[in-house]
C-alpha cells in the first residue's frame, strides 16, 4: 500500500475560507467518480483503491491519502494531481511567505 502525504501553508484558518475553491479545484483535477464527504473541518474522500482524507491545522492544509491497486499504480499521477489542486485551490497570494508554490512537503512510502 502506498502512502501520500502533503502539506501546503496557507493564510486561512478554517475549511469555510477553503471549502468553495477547494471543492472547484476538486471538480477541475480529479475524475467525477472520486467521491467526497464533509464531516465538520474534515474532508473525506474515496475512489478505486484510493481513500483519504484532508484538514487545515493552524494553517497548514494537509492531505494523507492510502492507495492500494489499481490507484497504488498511479501513485505518481495521483501525487501530482494533488498538487496540481492544493496550487489551484491556495493559489500563491494564498500562501504564505507568497512563494507561489503551494506544496510545502511531499512524503510517501510503500507498506
Amino acid at each position: 500500500m502506498a502512502k501520500i502525504v502533503i502539506e501546503a501553508e496557507t493564510g486561512k484558518s478554517s475549511m469555510d475560507e477553503l471549502r468553495a475553491d477547494i471543492e472547484s479545484s476538486l471538480d477541475r483535477h480529479f475524475p467525477p467518480f472520486l467521491q467526497r464527504t464533509w464531516e465538520g473541518e474534515v474532508l473525506r474522500i474515496s475512489g478505486p483503491g484510493a481513500e483519504g482524507t484532508m484538514i487545515l491545522v493552524a494553517g497548514t492544509l494537509k492531505v494523507q491519502a492510502k492507495l492500494r491497486p489499481p490507484a497504488s499504480m498511479l501513485r505518481q499521477v495521483i501525487e501530482h494531481k494533488i498538487k496540481s489542486a492544493f496550487e489551484d485551490a491556495l493559489g500563491a497570494e494564498s500562501l504564505t511567505g507568497g512563494s507561489g508554490g503551494a506544496v510545502v512537503s511531499v512524503g510517501s512510502s510503500e507498506s
